[in-house]
Order: structure tokens, then C-alpha cells, then sequence
């Protein structure tokens, strides 16, 4: 007991001198965890619009694939052939939110050059970068603006450099970061620098985005075809059991079951040739926060 007291008395007189002299301990009781990344899934789905985790997206394709195979095998009497289509009708949310997020990103990307030029415009008036930033904000092209609502509280609680961080981060695209890290160079420069830096960039954008452009023209015929020759098929197949008679009964039978499984591993392994052949893969984020997302990174 006596010990227990005297390592008590020891304790509080070792902390209220260094509280007195200055040099207190850093006692933190609580564990931090690290802030975990944000993963390459989470980061399309919000690139995309989409206000759900993974895992409720994938439940709720679920849920759409097995209602589709529910009304397919009531109208068609025959399960089998439902499954196919049915499983092809549930990747169709991801399909829709692929070319939802696509867009997304096309249009912020598609008004850079036209925001930098506003950019340019107010400091040739004679404004700073960062009123400049600011300007964009308000009048900008509507995409920019949204992109940048949030930046000028950002800018006055942290400054302009981490306010355009956070900016970058929320948009979360390879062309956004390299505009975003060279107005930040032009920023930190200043001077009459900022108004070249600008105009290379409004070229060097603009370069970027035609090229974009013909490289989506080039794969738009591949993948009209690519989906044309998947899905027709499935649905003649579709359209021959609606109702009763020699092709039901065939597809109710063994010889309907190996049909359609040896149509189903085809078919399958026709879109993972033809999806590899046309994917698009995305550029790497070498400005952000390191998560790389390929345009088929949830299918």
C-alpha cells in the first residue's frame, strides 16, 4: 500500500513539474486508426453519382438480375432460358452508371479549356489567381462551378493551395489533376508567369481533349456490334419460347439444357474477348491520391 502511495505522489509531482516548466508528456489514451484510402470501387461509384457502398450496389444489381429471372421464367415456362438474360439485365445498372460516370467525367473535362480562358480574362482585368478561382466559382461554365462550389469557404478556412487539393481530390480525374497542379504552380509562382503558365495550359488542354475524343469514336462502332451480336441471340431464343409448342418442350428437355449452357460458356467468353479488345483503360492518377480506376472496375 505504502508503494502504491508513493508511486502515486511520485506520478502527480512528475507531471505538475513539467506542466510548470513547460515540458508536459504527450499522453494521448485514444488509438488513431489510420484513415483508410479510398478504394478504387467506392471511388467509381462516387465518380459516378452514386450514393452507395459496393456491397449495396452489387445487392441491388442482385436484386434486379433475380426479378428479371422471375418475370423472364414466368412469361417463357422455361428457367433455363431465363437465367442468360436474366444475368445479362443485371449488369445493366452497371452499364448505366459506366456511361453516367463517363459523362460526368467528359463534361468536366470538356469545359477546362473554356474555364481556364475565364481564368485568364479576370487576371488580365487584374484580379489574382485565387480571385480568379473564385470568379470561376460563381460565373463559371456550370461544371466548374459545381466542381468548385465548395472552393471559396475552402479557400478562406485553409488557404488556396489545400482548398484546390480538395478540390482535385473530389473530381478525382487525370486531366482535372494536371490543370489543378499547375494553377497550383501558378499560384505559388505568381506574377506575370500565371498568365503564361495559363495559356500553355489552354492549349495543352484542349490537345488532350481531342484526342480523347477520337479515341471514344474509334470504339463506338466495335461496341454497338460487340452488344448487337451478345444480345440477339438471347433474345430470338426469348421470343421462340413465349409460348407453347416444339421449341418450349426442346428447352425443357437435356438436349435444351446443353444447348444452352454450350450458348451461355460462348457467349461469356465472346464478351471477355471482345470487353478486353475494346476496353478503354483510364489514365493513371500520378497527381492524386494513387487509386487508379480502369473503366471496368465494377463489373
Amino acid at each position: 500500500m505504502n508503494l502504491l502511495a508513493g508511486l502515486a505522489v511520485g506520478t502527480c509531482v512528475y507531471l505538475a513539474v513539467g506542466f510548470i516548466t513547460g515540458h508536459a508528456p504527450d499522453i494521448n489514451l485514444r488509438r488513431r486508426k489510420p484513415r483508410a484510402q479510398i478504394g478504387g470501387q467506392q471511388l467509381w461509384l462516387n465518380q459516378a453519382g452514386v450514393a452507395l457502398t459496393p456491397v449495396q450496389f452489387w445487392m441491388g444489381s442482385f436484386g434486379v438480375a433475380l426479378a428479371a429471372f422471375l418475370a423472364l421464367s414466368l412469361v417463357t415456362g422455361t428457367p433455363l432460358v431465363a437465367a442468360v438474360p436474366a444475368m445479362g439485365i443485371g449488369v445493366l445498372p452497371r452499364a448505366y452508371f459506366s456511361r453516367r460516370r463517363a459523362a460526368r467525367l467528359r463534361l468536366v473535362q470538356s469545359t477546362w479549356p473554356d474555364g481556364l480562358r475565364d481564368l485568364l480574362a479576370s487576371i488580365a482585368s487584374g484580379r489574382s489567381l485565387a480571385q480568379a478561382l473564385a470568379d470561376l466559382a460563381a460565373a463559371g461554365p456550370l461544371p466548374l462551378q459545381e466542381a468548385f462550389a465548395r472552393y471559396p469557404l475552402l479557400a478562406r478556412m485553409l488557404g488556396t493551395v489545400p482548398a484546390l487539393e480538395v478540390v482535385k481530390e473530389e473530381l478525382a480525374d487525370p486531366t482535372s489533376d494536371r490543370v489543378i497542379e499547375v494553377l497550383i504552380l501558378a499560384h505559388e509562382r505568381g506574377g506575370q508567369v500565371v498568365k503564361d503558365i495559363l495559356e500553355d495550359l489552354v492549349v495543352a488542354t484542349t490537345k488532350d481533349l481531342k484526342a480523347l475524343e477520337e479515341i471514344e469514336t474509334e470504339g463506338l462502332e466495335m461496341k454497338i456490334n460487340t452488344r448487337a451480336v451478345l444480345v440477339l441471340p438471347w433474345f430470338v431464343l426469348v421470343a421462340l419460347t413465349l409460348r407453347a409448342g416444339p421449341f418450349r418442350a426442346f428447352y425443357r428437355s437435356t438436349g435444351g439444357l446443353v444447348v444452352v449452357l454450350i450458348g451461355a460458356v460462348l457467349s461469356g467468353i465472346g464478351y471477355v474477348v471482345v470487353a478486353r479488345l475494346a476496353r478503354e483503360q483510364d489514365e493513371r492518377r500520378v497527381f492524386g491520391s494513387g487509386a487508379t480506376v480502369t473503366t471496368d472496375v465494377v463489373r
